[in-house]
Parts: structure tokens; sequence; C-alpha cells
């Protein structure tokens, strides 16, 4: 059996694997990786790039259908199911090379394309070989969660995971679950020519701020998608052609099912128990600094339990590689948004209204400035939505959007948060115009204005300055 020593072992290929095995190994240490499935992990070859692609075919064909608005006529597209596949492939496969095991070998890394499985703090079996590490970093990711419900394992139960690799449009897609996820593929499958039914146990979207979300439901809706809310899907069945869902008082049929309930972390195979790592249902549990019960052992991304979103991992990468390279304290501690790249799209960063409300109480003030307001919105006829901005002692706390290209203006926030600026900064920018960023601005210019433009003794003071001034 090969003995393969080293200075650090990352087990998972996904994005936080990646990053930490790329940025440590150019800055010089020994690297191992290992990976059994794919490299790229879920979010090249089964989440955020394929579903991405699946959502732009979609409002390729939706804007056919809506061109009346600028004297075009509209008309129905002819939808190619399999050829809009071909598309999310040529997407994957454009992207694949960065994430290749052939690149990663180039950069000085060994890639090991076998399960790992720990049978000691310091090792790690690897097919015919045992990877001895002075440090590991866990990130194997996570998989699709296929709740208990009765009948489930009698049908074919499509997750992330599969939906992509299907050629034939589905004729009615059930959807179970009402996260980002599922109201993602939901309104992609509607636009593309399937009826859809969306099964959310309490409410769809449930993370983010109910008022915003309101906005994103309604136009799902208006699409023709259905949304039933507080009705758990209790048991399925399988028919003769499909399938049926009972969900609360309904029986709702149809041809394909896919299951979009959450995701647990992938670790059974590693047996972390053999190497002292303490794990919970959530996944492994760390500190601050990303460390597990063996100080040896790092988590990353979804296998650390926290929320799972890629840039999450890549954050955690760089606080990782801190650590382990140079021996310098690191904790995760930046605020993450994250984004439901629907159209339009929904965007968080920092707290919600509520969660403001329950830390701030009465010094919390709440600004809203409609989409409708932009002059680049009207241009482009897309003015549903909100950018909501939570305010205390002066300083964001807090912005939920939904817009076109929500996903892009809440990356002013995530810095003007990270960077712990006042709103006066923002409000101050110089921006392009029109863009719809300035909606951004306005929102923090709307703290200020009832303060210059409502105060008496503001307006006494220019009156008088008017009189004095030569």
């Amino acid at each position: 059996m090969e003995r393969i020593e080293t200075d650090l072992c990352v087990i998972g290929a996904g994005s936080g694997g990646l990053s930490v095995a790329a940025g440590a190994v150019q800055m010089g240490a020994r690297v191992v990786l290992v990976e059994a499935g794919e490299m790229g992990g879920d979010c090249l070859n089964a989440g955020c790039v394929p579903s991405k692609a699946l959502l732009a075919a979609g409002k390729a064909a939706q804007a056919m259908r809506t061109a009346g608005a600028f004297g075009i006529r509209p008309v129905e597209p002819e939808i190619d199911f399999a050829a809009v596949k071909d598309h999310v492939a040529r997407t994957i496969a454009a992207i694949a090379p960065h994430d290749s095991q052939e690149r990663f070998e180039g950069l000085g890394v060994r890639v090991l394309r076998d399960w790992g499985r720990f049978v000691s703090p310091t090792e790690l079996r690897v097919g015919a070989r045992t990877v001895v590490a002075r440090r590991f970093v866990i990130a194997t990711g996570s998989r699709p969660l296929l709740p208990p419900i009765p009948g489930l394992d009698r049908v074919k139960a499509l997750t992330n995971e599969t939906i992509f690799a299907l050629r034939e449009r589905p004729e009615h897609l059930i959807v179970i679950g009402g996260g980002p996820v599922g109201i993602e593929m939901a309104q992609a499958h509607r636009r593309l020519g399937s009826r859809v039914t969306v099964i959310a146990g309490e409410k769809a979207l449930p993370k983010d701020d109910p008022e915003l979300a309101a906005v994103l439901l309604d136009r799902l809706r208006a699409e023709g998608v259905e949304i039933v809310e507080g009705a758990r899907a209790e048991a399925v069945q399988p028919l003769a052609h499909g399938l049926e869902v009972t969900a609360g008082d309904r029986r709702i049929a149809g041809s394909h099912l896919l299951v979009a309930a959450g995701r647990k972390p992938a670790l059974d195979a590693l047996d972390p128990a053999a190497a002292g790592v303490e794990v919970t249902e959530k996944g492994v549990k760390v500190g601050p600094d990303l460390r597990s019960s063996n100080r040896r052992i790092y988590a990353v991304g979804d296998a650390a339990g926290g929320p799972q979103f890629t840039h999450l991992a890549g954050y955690h990468a760089s606080v990782v590689i801190r650590s382990i390279l140079f021996g310098l304290p690191s904790k995760a501690t930046a605020l993450i948004p994250h984004v439901t790249y629907t159209e339009p799209e929904l965007a968080q960063i920092g707290l919600t209204e509520a969660q403001a409300r329950e830390i701030h109480g009465d010094r919390l003030e709440v600004l809203r400035v409609p989409v409708a307001g932009s002059d680049r919105a009207q241009a482009e006829a897309a003015t549903e939505g909100l950018v909501k901005l939570m305010v205390a002692r002066g300083r964001p706390v807090g912005v939920s959007i939904v817009a076109p290209h929500a996903g892009e203006m809440i990356g002013l926030w995530a810095m003007a948060l990270a960077s712990g600026a006042k709103l006066s900064t923002v409000a101050g920018l110089v921006l392009p115009y029109p863009t719809l960023n300035e909606l951004s601005k306005r929102a923090a210019g709307a703290y200020f204005s009832p303060k210059l433009f409502d105060s008496r003794v503001v307006r006494t003071a220019v009156r008088t300055l008017q009189r004095l001034l030569p």
C-alpha cells in the first residue's frame, strides 16, 4: 500500500476544496486533493451553473412572449427542450477546464480520484493508498435530502443531481420544496413550457423578507406557476402515467416530481469519528476558525454546517488558508449575501426587517425605494420590485432587494456592510446614469432627505445665509 506524506490533504473538489488546494499549492505547500466524483462538485455539475443556464433559456423564451411592451409582436416560442439541455451542457463544459484534474495537476496538486475514509486522526485511506497529512480540510459538500414521505421510494423522484439530465420536457412538474432551488426550477420549467406546481410545507421562500418574497411569488403565479403553501407533502403514489402527491386536502397529479426539500452534509463515507471529528446532523462541528474537534482538521462550505452557498465555501477557503499556511488567527465573520436568480431576482445581505427590529427595536429605520422610480427600469419595462434598507444609528444593518439584477445590486451593499460604511458614503457616490444601482444611492439618500428638506433649522439657516453671502 502506497503511503503519501503531505502538508495538506483536501477532501472534496467542489468550490471550497478547489479554492483551498489552488491557494495552498501556489504558496508552496504540498497538497493532495481527494475526489471520487466529478471535479467541480455540485455547483458546476448539478447546482449553480446548470440552474442559471436553464434560467437563462427560460428568460429568452419569456422575452419572446412579452415583447409587446416594446412594440415588437409577441410570439409563443418553439422550444426544443433537448437543445436547451445542450445549452446547459455546453455551459458546464466551458467552465469545467478551470476545475479540471489536469489544471490542478499542472499547479502541482496530487489528485486522487477515489473515496477517502479516515483511519486515524492523521491518516486518510484512499483506495490502495494512505495519505498522512499535517492538516486536512473536509470540503465534501452536501447531497439532496429525501424526506421520509410514504411512497416516495415507489416513484422516480428527481433532485438537482438528476433533473438536468432530462431530455424531454416534463408535462407537469411537481416541486416539493419552496426554497430558492424549488422556486428557480419552477420558473425555469414554466417558461420552457411545463405546467408547474410547487408544494411548500409552510411559506415559500421562508428565509427571505416576506414583503419582497411576495413580489416574486406574485410574478410566478402571474406566469402560471401554482404555489401551494402551508400544505406538506404527506404521501406519493405512482400512477399509470406519472404520479400523485397528497398535500393536505389536495391530491396533485403530475408527470414528474422534483424534490427540493433541503440538503444534508456528505460525510457518511468519510467516517469522521475515526479521526476524532465531532459531527451533528448539520455537518462537522466547527468553531469560528472552522477547526473541528480535531485541531488538525478543518471543514469548509456545506460540510461545515452553515448556509449552503458556493461563495461562502470560497470565503471559508480564504479563512482556513490563512490559518493552515501561516499559523495566523483567522475567523469566519463576514456577512454573506444570498440571491434567488429568478426574474425578478431576490437578494439579501445582513438583517431582514424582522431580524433588525428584534435587535434594534425603536432605533431601526426602514427605507423603501420602488424599482419603478428607476429610469433604467422604466426604459426596460421591468419596474416590479423594491429596495428595502434597514438603518440603525446612521449605518446600514441589512438590505433586501427584489429587482432585475438584484444579485448585481447587492454587491454594493455587501461592501458597505463589510467596511462598516456610513450611509453618507453610499449617498455621496457618483454613479453612472441610468443604472439600477441608482436605487441604492436613492435609498441611502432617503435617510437624509427628511433631515435636510423638512428641517426648520436648515431652512432658516439657508435663508439667513442667502441674505449674508455676497
